[in-house]
C-alpha cells in the first residue's frame, strides 16, 4: 500500500512540474525579427522541461531546457530579409507562430510628439496616407502605458500589419520612418512604439543611472508630479522598455525634450545617459536618432533654446544623429506640430545613410562650425553645407549680433557660398552672433538641399530665464 502511494505521489508531482510553454507578447504571430543576426526567443515553461524550436527558414531544430525558475531562452540565426515564415515550439504543448517576417526592427519612443496618431484630432499627413497605406511588410507593436518599480519581463501589445485601421492608432512619426525604410530598402520593417505624452527623459532611463549621478538626481527632483504621466526615474523604462530588451533590434528613434524644460541645462547629459542605459540593457551599441524639439512659445525665455542647444551637444555621443525641424511648424503656439511625415523621413535618412549605407543622401543639417571677426563683420562657417546655403525669403531672419555690451540686435546677414556674413552698423565691434536662438524662432536659412540650419549661438553668456 505504501509503495502504491509513493508511486501515485511521484506521478502527481511529475505531472505538476509540467506546464505549458508561454511566450512574452512581443514573441508572437505577425512579428518581425531582425535579419541576419542572432535573435533571442524566450519564455516560460515547467522547470527542467525540454523545449524544441523549429524555424521554417532553415528547417533547423534547436532545443533548450527550462531552468528551475521555469524560464527558458535560446538564440536562433535569421537569414536575409524575407518571409513569411513559421516558428514551431514543442514541449508539454505546441505553439506555432505564423506569418513571421525577417527584416529591420526599430524601437520608436518619446513623449507626445512621437505618440501622436490620427486619433489626436487628425494629422494631415496620415489622412493623405490612409487610402493606400495597407502594407503587410510593415508591422506595428504598441506597448500600452505601464510603469513599474522594477524591470519587467513582459508587456501588453500585439503585432499587427499596417492598414487603414491600425495606422489610425499608431505613431505617425514612427510610421513615416518605417515606410521610408521599407520603400527605399524593400525589406519588411517592424516598429515597436513605446511612448507616453508629457514624460521627462528620467522616467525612460534606468533608475540607477539617474540616482547614482548627483547632478542628474538633483535635476530629476525638480520634476513636478502631474495626474497624466509618471515622473520618477526608471518608471517607464521598467514597464515599457525593459520587457523588450531581449528582442533584437536595429536601433531606436526618439522624440522628446519638452518634458525636461524645468531643468534644461542638464538635458544633454541626461539624454546621453539614457542612451547609454538602453545600450547596456540591449547589450549592443544601438544606433540612436532623435528629433530636436520644435519652436514653441514657452513662458520662460530661452527654455527650449537651451534644450535644443543641449540636444546639439549630445551629438558628440557615438552613433547618434539629430533631425532638425525648425521649418516644420504650422503654429508656434501649438506644442504638437501637425506635420509628421518629414520628421519621420528625416530620421529615416539618418538610418539609411549611417546604418544601411545608402549613397547620395544629404541628411545632416548645417551646423555652426566657427566664427571670425573681420573689422565690423562676423563670418560664420558651417559644417554639412557642401553645396552652400540658401534662404527662402528676401532677407535672412532670426540673426542677431552683439558687441561687448552683450546686447543683441537684429543683424543683416548675407550668404557667401557656405558662409554667412553678419553685420549691423550700430555694432562696429561685434563679438557674438545668434541664429534662431529663442523659444519660437523659425529661421529661414537652409542648406542648398533644403535642410534647415541648426539654431546656434557663438557665445556662452548667461541667459535671461525670466518670463517673456
Amino acid at each position: 500500500m505504501k509503495k502504491c502511494f509513493a508511486i501515485v505521489t511521484a506521478l502527481f508531482f511529475t505531472q505538476a512540474l509540467k506546464a505549458n510553454i508561454r511566450l512574452p507578447n512581443v514573441i508572437n504571430n505577425n512579428m518581425v525579427l531582425q535579419q541576419q543576426s542572432a535573435v533571442k526567443l524566450w519564455g516560460w515553461a515547467g522547470p527542467a522541461e525540454k523545449i524544441f524550436v523549429t524555424t521554417s527558414w532553415d528547417n533547423k531544430t534547436d532545443s533548450v531546457i527550462a531552468t528551475r525558475d521555469a524560464v527558458w531562452s535560446l538564440s536562433v540565426k535569421t537569414p536575409a530579409a524575407g518571409g513569411p515564415y513559421t516558428i514551431t515550439l514543442k514541449g508539454q504543448n505546441t505553439i506555432v507562430l505564423n506569418n513571421v517576417l525577417i527584416g529591420e526592427v526599430w524601437v520608436c519612443s518619446g513623449q507626445s510628439n512621437m505618440e501622436m496618431n490620427d486619433g489626436w484630432g487628425g494629422i494631415p499627413d496620415i489622412k493623405a496616407a490612409l487610402p493606400n497605406c495597407a502594407n503587410s511588410n510593415i508591422r506595428f507593436f504598441t506597448i500600452p502605458k505601464t510603469t513599474s518599480q522594477y524591470p519587467q519581463d513582459n508587456c501588453g501589445g500585439e503585432w499587427v500589419a499596417c492598414d487603414s485601421n491600425t495606422l489610425k492608432v499608431f505613431s505617425a512619426v514612427a510610421y513615416f520612418f518605417g515606410k521610408k525604410l521599407n520603400t527605399d530598402m524593400n525589406v519588411p520593417v517592424g516598429l515597436i512604439s513605446t511612448n507616453w505624452g508629457g514624460t521627462p527623459a528620467e522616467t525612460w532611463t534606468e533608475t540607477g543611472a539617474i540616482n547614482n549621478d548627483p547632478e542628474l538626481k538633483n535635476a530629476a527632483a525638480k520634476q513636478q508630479p502631474y495626474d497624466w504621466w509618471p515622473y520618477l526615474p526608471g518608471a517607464a523604462f521598467n514597464g515599457m522598455i525593459a520587457p523588450v530588451t531581449n528582442y533584437n533590434i536595429a536601433g531606436a528613434i526618439w522624440y522628446q525634450g519638452e518634458g525636461n524644460t524645468i531643468a534644461p541645462d542638464t538635458y544633454g547629459k541626461l539624454l546621453t545617459t539614457m542612451i547609454g542605459s538602453w545600450r547596456k540593457a540591449w547589450s549592443k551599441e544601438l544606433p540612436f536618432y532623435y528629433v530636436q524639439i520644435a519652436p514653441f512659445t514657452y513662458e520662460n525665455k530661452f527654455i527650449s533654446s537651451v534644450i535644443r542647444e543641449q540636444q546639439t551637444k549630445a551629438m558628440t555621443f557615438p552613433n547618434v544623429g539629430m533631425a532638425v525641424i525648425t521649418d516644420l511648424v504650422d503654429n508656434v503656439k501649438d506644442i504638437h506640430p501637425k506635420g509628421k511625415r518629414l520628421v519621420g523621413e528625416r530620421l529615416a535618412n539618418w538610418a539609411l545613410a549611417q546604418i544601411y549605407h545608402k549613397d547620395g543622401l544629404l541628411f545632416k543639417s548645417p551646423m555652426y562650425k566657427s566664427m571670425e571677426v573681420q573689422k565690423n563683420k562676423v563670418v560664420i562657417s558651417f559644417d554639412n553645407a557642401p553645396n552652400g546655403l540658401m534662404t527662402t525669403g528676401k532677407n535672412i531672419t532670426e540673426v542677431y549680433i552683439a558687441g561687448s555690451d552683450k546686447i543683441f540686435v537684429p543683424a543683416t546677414a548675407k550668404i557667401d557660398k557656405d558662409k554667412l556674413i553678419v553685420t549691423n552698423s550700430k555694432v562696429p565691434q561685434p563679438v557674438a552672433v545668434r541664429f534662431s536662438f529663442s523659444n519660437a524662432a523659425m529661421g529661414n536659412l537652409f542648406s542648398k538641399e533644403g535642410l534647415p540650419v541648426n539654431p546656434f549661438r557663438t557665445d556662452d553668456w548667461e541667459l535671461d530665464r525670466s518670463k517673456e
